[in-house]
């Protein structure tokens, strides 16, 4: 084979695996998420008719026991088909007969497997980062604008616009919701609190808007257990907070159809950060900061109380143990069936920006 031959190999091959590294990672996602619907349904005897992941014609199927496991063409979600899940059934393991709590334990399940993977993988990176990030202002940039307004070397950032940050990934984040390039910053300064008014920072420019450009550097610690046990937590807190906040932001109009991305867009981001990188295990930290950063992010939106998600499921359920009886199977179907018109049509809008956002 010649010089050539291996270039072009390698160069094809350097190109692609970023993105089946990313389709591998979101489909671990989608797996830990369906794995917590069937584990919990199996724990309390539901019948399972089918466990499938992704969607679309099957690949691979196979039948064990009552069970048939499925892998199908698009990587883009899954399902866990239970008997009486979605219509009346008489068999006693059904889903619609076992009681309230069982039914509201499976359908919170897949959620609650997304919030604990991000944990596990927001604690590995922690471990395997030089620093652990703090809150704590470490030294100014050259020609920083922040320091002359009030910001000081040793100061712990407590709020930013009166949201409390609860680590690192926060000060950024809330530094870029701004709008006025004038932040009120409530910090910690020798044992006290201060509010430090209409603090200034520098901005830059990125794709027609106007961000707060960081101008300090803040403090790193060395990993140890207690520290990355403790910011474990307290990033995993950061991150529901950007989830939460940003469908705030994205209710109100704050931020555009163009600011939101789905499956495909997902992929593309992991696989172009992971590219970056020169270094292999860079590369493989930064994927899992994507991976954290997402499965935190399904799980949360998918507690969401909207008709066809498992929040809605949920919402249901409680209003059904409040009630002390079930709402009509057909009225929540025909809810649930809106629901999912509703975030199909989303999620087409959403592929569609995706894709054109890639040429």
């Amino acid at each position: 084979m010649s010089e050539i031959d291996n270039f072009s190999i390698g160069a094809i091959w350097s190109s692609f695996w970023p993105f089946l590294l990313a389709i591998f990672l979101f489909g671990i996602i989608i797996a830990i998420h369906e794995f917590g619907h069937f584990s919990f349904a199996k724990i309390f005897n539901v019948k399972v008719n089918e466990f499938s992941l992704g969607m679309g014609p099957k690949i691979l199927k196979k039948k064990k026991g009552e069970t048939l496991y499925c892998l199908r063409l698009l990587p883009i979600g899954g399902f866990v088909s239970m008997e009486g899940e979605d219509e009346e059934s008489t068999d006693e393991r059904a889903f619609n007969n076992k009681p309230a709590w069982q039914r509201f334990v499976i359908v919170a399940a897949g959620a609650i497997l997304n919030l604990i993977l991000g944990m596990i993988v927001v604690g590995i990176c922690l471990s395997c980062s030089d620093l652990v990030g703090t809150r704590t202002v470490h030294s100014f940039m050259e020609n920083a604008v922040s320091s002359e307004h009030g910001l000081q070397v040793g100061d712990e950032i407590i709020k930013i616009n009166n949201t409390h940050v609860y680590s690192f990934k926060g000060i950024s984040f809330n530094m870029v919701r701004d709008v006025d390039n004038k932040l009120d910053i409530t910090v910690k300064r020798n044992g006290e609190k201060l509010l430090l008014k209409d603090v200034e920072f520098s901005q830059f420019e990125y794709e027609g808007r106007k961000y707060i450009q960081q101008d300090f550097i803040i403090v790193g610690e060395y990993p140890s257990v207690k520290n990355v046990l403790v910011n474990t937590v307290l990033d995993s807190a950061s991150i529901v907070q950007m989830v939460r906040l940003s469908l705030v932001d994205l209710v109100t109009g704050k931020y555009g159809m163009k600011e939101v991305s789905g499956p495909i867009g997902t992929i593309s981001a992991i696989a172009e950060s992971t590219a970056e990188p020169e270094r292999i295990q860079d590369k493989l930290l930064t994927a899992l900061n994507f991976l954290s950063m997402i499965t935190i992010n399904v799980g949360m939106f998918n507690l969401l109380p909207i008709p066809a998600l498992d929040g809605g499921r949920l919402f249901f359920i409680v209003i059904e143990i409040i009630r002390r009886k079930p709402i009509p199977a057909k009225k929540e179907g025909y809810i649930h069936a809106a629901g999912l018109v509703v975030l199909l049509g989303f999620m087409i809008i959403v592929s569609i920006s995706d894709i054109i956002k890639q040429f």
